[in-house]
């Protein structure tokens, strides 16, 4: 059974270095198959904020620690636009990872990253047509393990603020959803909105009833209406129990925990009774 620590928008440069202290620890206690970050390593794209990334990064690592991750908008220049327009990943690949599409095959489970960060949009996110292929070629590769993708902006439209005002589905959102359909990817990781929720089957029925994980941020100081959190997720097949770290002032907690079953097609909450249903 493979645990993941899901973490997301560390913005270093607007962080907090006892949070981030907190979260190595976290990290360490838990003992994770895999850290998964999907994205907004930094603040602004800044050299010396790569490199608190990459220190960051490289102490997960020294601990033992394997480590995917995948851009977020704020990686990408916002005001050097030359740099933003020419050579907008430059930096991430030179402090985070030359790969901006990683994939990695741990025991029960295989994790794939997709870079949805453009310079164009730069707050919205956007997938294309190679990557869309790239997701079902790679994930024909693995079988019998439950196939988990990671972007850094959700593919639907989650609330940012105020429920009645969601953001911005991701680009091509309807060929993209189609793609993971097809390639039977069952679990979505994503951050951007800087909240922490777990959504089933009314949401993500074009998904092919994919279980949707938002992570909160995890060490940045700019909140939405939730203290800062990361998620642990454990994984059993059929089964995933997801228990959010929340930042009590002191030490992050564990919440309740949330475990989903599948049941046919989709994923409920497993204290609800779980049904087979026929194929679609």
């Amino acid at each position: 059974m493979p645990r993941l620590i899901h973490l997301s928008d560390l913005h270093f440069g607007a962080h907090d270095p006892l949070l981030v202290e907190a979260v190595e620890r976290r990290v360490d206690e838990e003992k994770p198959d895999l850290v998964i970050i999907s994205g907004d390593f930094t603040q602004r794209a800044r050299t010396d904020q790569f490199k608190e990334a990459c220190r960051f990064l490289e102490r997960l690592k020294d601990a033992g620690h394997e480590v995917l991750g995948v851009p977020g908008n704020h990686d990408v220049p916002l005001y050097d636009v030359l740099r933003r327009f020419l050579s907008p990943l430059t930096r991430y690949r030179r402090y985070i990872d030359e790969t901006l599409c990683p994939f990695q095959e741990i025991k029960g489970a295989a994790v794939l990253g997709i870079n949805t960060a453009r310079s164009l949009t730069f707050k919205d996110g956007r997938i294309s047509h190679e990557q869309m292929d790239f997701i079902r070629r790679t994930f024909e590769r693995a079988t019998d393990v439950p196939r988990i993708l990671v972007t850094h902006h959700p593919l639907f439209a989650l609330p940012v603020g105020d429920e009645s005002e969601p953001a911005e589905a991701v680009g091509r959102q309807e060929l993209a959803l189609d793609a993971i359909a097809e390639a039977g990817v069952d679990i979505l990781l994503a951050g951007h909105i800087h909240k922490a929720s777990a959504e089933a089957r009314d949401l993500a029925t074009r998904a092919g009833g994919a279980l949707v994980i938002q992570a909160g941020t995890a060490t940045s100081t700019r909140l939405r209406e939730e203290a800062q959190s990361f998620n642990r997720i454990d994984v059993e097949g059929d089964r995933v129990t997801l228990i959010v770290q929340t930042w009590n002032g002191t030490e992050f907690v564990a919440g309740d925990e949330q475990t989903y079953a599948r049941g046919g097609n989709h994923w409920r909450l497993a204290h609800r009774p779980v049904e087979a249903e026929p194929a679609d």
